[in-house]
């Protein structure tokens, strides 16, 4: 990586949000306090009352955010160091809360001088001016920013670096007549979106086809259609969630050496960008369901209330996490039901839960492993800690196993009798779901299960084979 160094002894003023960072503070303090602090979300609106400068600070009071794991920008980052090792003096001058600001320069050990939003003052744009004038006296000063609250100090600064720049920041520096350095990101915020989107994730919703498929209404096209949209909006309703638990999970995720890399936690995506995109999903996805039966939007919407709540709370608690899990999973497919006008089986029902769950439980049982011996409850950003792995193993093995034993006791059942030709046909079916869950726990326990367990069958071709022989055997038992 090329450093540009300045060859002068100006003091050289540093944002932080969008600049020296990937993201903003601010919103990242909003986002802690609402996961540590989901009942007391009222009291953000007292605090936005008595102005930005308060708000910014009762939150800095409330919340704890690490310094180390911020997603700094490498480029400004050596370019700093590269100005302090040739005696420069450098001052991080940002709008963000003075506790905050300390502790990133206490991390990067850069800058002689810390300026920064106190209690009564939101040091921003026109007021950061006239501190960084106060402190030169009158002497010329070097900038670097991002965004149009920072255009003024643009204008007053001998020179200027550009970082990441907003629409009004472009502006300025296509028109400047002053000496400029432009600093842009590689990465696409067009691709970044559709990532948190997670659109591989969109598999799981092929559950909302199973109810269509039990009933042996391959070839009903209005019915197949109702299922084509519910599995459109569960896809759409789920991402709105993703883009949310993301949001929620900054820290953890940028604790864990694969997540950090998430479009939210490298802050390659800004968080109101996120905000926007979820609330587009949201709607977007209730209003396809308008045109479905009631039913099914009551289902959606306690998928959505049930999603938020895991979101905010249910994720952190012991096993709750997991069955909830393994709920919402079961909930998808009572949605194919309601879809399709149908009425959705107790067996079905029954091998959900257990199969799920245990799907759920080598979610936890991974990440527990990944986290190694030391995983606590603050670490793992779960109820978890490192010595439940064996439990956690133990408990998905056997859910598994109960999902097989009721299966086998349906194909024995006598709605199987009623409904296939050769019920007999279907006893294979176990051996095949047995392969699938002991294989998948045993790559669990190799540490070769690195991706959603649910998502990871979808795609595994040996996994796969089993489906479409599981499913040969449904046609010839009905059809043969």
């Amino acid at each position: 990586m090329d450093t540009y160094v300045t060859r002068t002894g100006r003091p050289l003023f540093v944002d932080l949000d969008g600049t020296l960072i990937r993201g903003d503070l601010l919103w990242e303090s909003l986002f802690h306090f609402a996961r540590q602090q989901p009942l007391g979300f009222w009291r953000l609106f007292g605090w936005a009352f008595q102005g930005k400068a308060v708000l910014k600070d009762e939150l800095a009071a409330r919340t704890e955010i690490d310094a180390a794991t911020l997603p700094y920008r490498e480029e400004v980052v050596a370019t700093l160091q590269a100005e302090r090792e040739a005696g420069r003096p450098i001052i991080l001058a940002t709008a963000s809360n003075e506790r905050l600001a300390h502790a990133v320069s206490a991390h990067l050990g850069l800058f002689d001088e810390v300026m920064a939003s106190d209690r009564t003052t939101n040091l921003s744009a026109s007021r950061k001016l006239e501190r960084i004038r106060a402190r030169c006296d009158g002497e010329a000063f070097d900038y670097v920013g991002n965004s149009h609250d920072d255009v003024c100090l643009f204008e007053a600064a001998e020179s200027a670096t550009v970082v990441q720049p907003d629409r009004s920041a472009r502006r300025w520096h296509g028109a400047a007549t002053r000496p400029s350095r432009l600093i842009t990101d590689t990465g696409s915020l067009a691709r970044g979106m559709l990532k948190a989107m997670r659109p591989h994730q969109w598999t799981k919703n092929v559950l909302v086809f199973v109810p269509m498929a039990l009933n042996h209404e391959f070839l009903d096209v209005p019915m197949a259609l109702k299922a084509l949209l519910a599995f459109i909006c569960f896809s759409l309703a789920a991402s709105s969630v993703y883009i949310l638990n993301d949001l929620l999970d900054l820290a953890a995720d940028r604790r864990h050496k694969t997540k950090r890399k998430r479009p939210f936690a490298s802050g390659l995506v800004p968080i109101p960008v996120g905000l926007a995109l979820a609330a587009g999903l949201f709607l977007s996805s209730f209003a396809i369901a308008a045109v479905l039966p009631w039913e099914f939007m009551a289902t959606l919407a306690f998928y959505m209330v049930a999603t938020t709540a895991y979101s905010f709370a249910l994720k952190r608690m012991l096993l709750i996490d997991v069955l909830t899990l393994a709920g919402l999973y079961t909930t998808r497919i009572i949605a194919g039901a309601m879809a399709i006008d149908s009425n959705e089986s107790f067996w079905l029902l029954a091998f959900s839960i257990f199969f799920f769950l245990s799907l759920a439980l080598v979610k936890r049982f991974v990440e527990i492993m990944d986290f190694g011996g030391g995983a606590n409850r603050s670490s793992t950003g779960r109820g978890y800690v490192d010595v439940d792995l064996d439990t956690v193993g133990q408990a998905g093995m056997a859910s598994g196993f109960a999902a097989v034993m009721v299966l086998a006791l349906y194909i024995d059942s006598a709605e199987v009798r009623e409904l296939y030709s050769h019920p007999y046909l279907l006893w294979p079916l176990c051996p095949l779901v047995l392969y699938i869950i002991v294989r998948i726990w045993v790559l669990a326990r190799r540490n070769h299960m690195h991706e959603d367990p649910v998502v990871f069958i979808m795609h595994d071709w040996r996994s796969q084979i089993m489906m479409v022989l599981g499913a040969c055997m449904f046609l010839v038992a009905a059809y043969a």
